[in-house]
C-alpha cells in the first residue's frame, strides 16, 4: 500500500494552492466543499478562478511563488505549468513538513487526491496510487451507482440518534445488530423512498423494543467455493461482513478470509487427513456455544457445505438446540475447477451424467461402488482422493474401465495457483508421485478430460499432461 488513506479535517484551516488555471480550479473546488481557507498565488490568474474569488472566499494574490509563502498553512497544492515551481513548492512543503499535492506528479507528492463519492456525512474515496486516475474515476463512477444520495440521508438519521442507542443499548455488540437492522431493513428502505419522518418514527419504536439483554445469536453455514473471491455469493459476502465470529476450514482460501469483518474473532477448525484441529462434534459444539452466546456466527466452508462438507451435521445440532441459522449455497468444487480447468462435466459426445464420490470414508478406506464407477458415458469426481489415486485407479480398471480411460488432476481450482495434470487411469498414479501436489486438488474421470486441452481458458498455474 504505497499511500495510507487518511480524511483529513479542513474546516476553517488555511490551505495554498499554487497555481490559477483550470486544473487549479478544480482542487479549489474540492478544497472549498471541506470548508477550507483557501489563498491562491500565481503569476496569472485566469478567469475561471477570478470568478470563484467572492462564491468561494478566495484570497488571491497575484505574484510568482517564493519559499515563504508556504508558512502557516496547513495543506499545499501546487497546479502550474511550470516543473521548476512545481518542484520548488514540493521541497518547501517538505521542508516545513507540510502536506503537499503536486498535480499529475506522484513521485512530488506526499499525499494525492482521489476520485471521491460525496454523500455527505458519507464520504468515499478511490485512489489507484497516481498509476491510473482515469480508472479510479471509471470505478468512482460504478460505485456512485450503489451509494445513492439517499445513503447520506440515512447517515444522518443515524447521527441524531447515536447517543439516544447508545445510552439505551448498553452492550457494543447489540448495538452493532440495532444499527445493521436498521440500515438493512424496513427504516433504511423509508428513507431510500423519501419517507424519512415514518423511518424516524420506525427507528424510535425499535429503539423502546430493544432493550438491553443480550438475545440468541444465529449461525451462518457459508460455502467459500473453491478459492477464488470473486466465485462468493453477494448473499455470503454480507453475511460474512455482520459476522461476529468467523469459524473456518483450511479449505478456506486466505483471499476470502481477508473479505470478512475486520474485528470480527476468526477461529481455525480445519481437518487434515488423520489431523483434525478439532473433532467434527467439537465443531458443532463451538457453533452452538457461540450462538447461544449472542454472537453471530459465520461458519466459512469450502466449496458447497452440503457436498462432503458436513454441513447437514452441523445444522442437525443447531436444530436439536433451538439456534436459528441460515445456510448460503457455494460453488462446489466439481463445478469450479472443472470450468476452470476447461472441462465440462457433461457433454453429449462423452457423458450423460456425472457422479460426485469421496476418496475416502469415515474409517479411511476406500469402498465405493467400482461397477457402477466404471460404467461407460459418464463423468466421475472424486473429493479427497489424492492419497488413495493408485488404488482408485487400479479399481477401476479391475472393474472394466479401460487403461486409457482420461483422468485429471487439479490442484487449487480457480486459483492463480491451480495446475491441472492430465493422464489415463495407467500413468497418471506415477507422474503425480513425481509432482510436488499441493492441496486442495480434485479427480475429474472420463472421456470429457479429452477436451481439456481443446477448451482449456484460464491459466492460473501450470498445466502439464502425462
Amino acid at each position: 500500500m504505497d499511500y495510507f488513506p487518511v480524511f483529513l479535517k479542513l474546516n476553517g484551516q488555511d490551505c495554498l494552492v499554487v497555481g490559477a488555471g483550470d486544473v487549479a480550479a478544480r482542487k479549489i473546488e474540492l478544497l472549498s466543499r471541506a470548508g477550507a481557507k483557501i489563498t491562491v498565488i500565481a503569476d496569472r490568474i485566469s478567469p475561471t478562478v477570478q470568478s470563484m474569488q467572492d462564491s468561494h472566499r478566495l484570497k488571491l494574490l497575484q505574484k510568482p511563488f517564493s519559499p515563504e509563502d508556504v508558512r502557516g498553512f496547513r495543506l499545499v497544492v501546487s497546479a502550474t505549468n511550470n516543473p521548476r515551481t512545481n518542484e520548488w513548492v514540493a521541497e518547501t512543503a517538505a521542508e516545513h513538513n507540510i502536506p503537499v499535492n503536486v498535480v499529475d506528479n506522484p513521485d512530488l507528492c506526499s499525499f494525492i487526491f482521489p476520485a471521491i463519492i460525496d454523500r455527505s456525512p458519507i464520504i468515499a474515496a478511490i485512489t489507484s496510487g497516481g498509476a491510473a486516475p482515469v480508472l479510479a474515476r471509471l470505478l468512482r463512477a460504478k460505485m456512485e451507482t450503489l451509494i445513492t444520495p439517499s445513503y447520506g440521508r440515512l447517515a444522518q438519521l443515524a447521527e441524531k440518534y447515536r447517543n439516544e442507542v447508545k445510552r439505551r443499548i448498553g452492550q457494543a455488540a447489540q448495538r452493532r445488530i440495532f444499527w445493521e437492522t436498521v440500515f438493512q431493513g424496513p427504516i433504511a428502505e423509508l428513507v431510500f423512498s423519501g419517507k424519512e419522518q415514518e423511518a424516524e418514527q420506525l427507528l424510535q419504536s425499535r429503539l423502546n423494543s430493544s432493550g438491553t439483554v443480550a438475545g440468541q445469536g444465529e449461525v451462518y453455514l457459508i460455502g467459500a467455493g473453491p478459492g477464488a473471491p470473486d466465485l462468493l455469493t453477494f448473499r455470503a459476502l454480507r453475511l460474512m461482513q455482520q459476522a461476529d465470529v468467523v469459524v473456518y476450514d483450511r479449505l478456506v482460501s486466505p483471499e476470502i478470509l481477508d473479505l470478512v469483518r475486520r474485528d470480527s474473532e476468526k477461529i481455525y477448525v480445519g481437518k487434515q487427513r488423520q489431523h483434525h484441529a478439532l473433532p467434527q462434534e467439537s465443531i458443532n459444539h463451538l457453533l452452538a456455544e457461540l450462538a447461544k452466546a449472542g454472537k453471530r456466527v459465520a461458519r466459512l466452508k469450502g466449496g458447497d457445505p452440503f457436498i462432503f462438507g458436513r454441513g447437514g451435521e452441523e445444522i442437525e445440532t443447531l436444530m436439536q438446540q433451538g439456534i436459528h441459522f441460515q445456510v448460503v449455497p457455494g460453488i462446489t468444487a466439481a463445478s469450479g475447477c472443472a470450468t476452470y480447468a476447461g472441462i465440462p462435466l457433461t457433454h453429449r459426445d462423452h457423458a450423460q451424467s456425472c457422479t460426485f464420490v469421496t476418496g475416502h470414508l469415515k474409517d479411511g478406506s476406500i469402498n465405493l461402488n467400482w461397477t457402477q464407477l466404471a460404467a461407460p458415458n459418464q463423468t466421475v469426481v472424486i473429493y479427497m482422493g489424492l492419497v488413495g489415486l493408485q488404488t482408485i485407479c487400479e479399481s477401476l480398471i479391475a472393474h472394466g474401465s479401460p487403461k486409457d480411460l482420461p483422468i485429471a488432476l487439479i490442484q487449487q481450482g480457480t486459483t492463480q495457483n491451480q495446475r491441472v495434470l492430465t493422464g489415463t487411469l495407467e500413468t497418471l498414479p506415477a507422474a503425480v508421485a513425481d509432482e510436488p501436489i499441493k492441496p486442495p486438488t480434485l479427480i475429474i474421470i472420463g472421456t470429457v478430460v479429452s477436451l481439456h486441452s481443446k477448451l482449456e481458458w484460464f491459466h492460473g498455474g501450470k498445466q502439464a499432461t502425462k
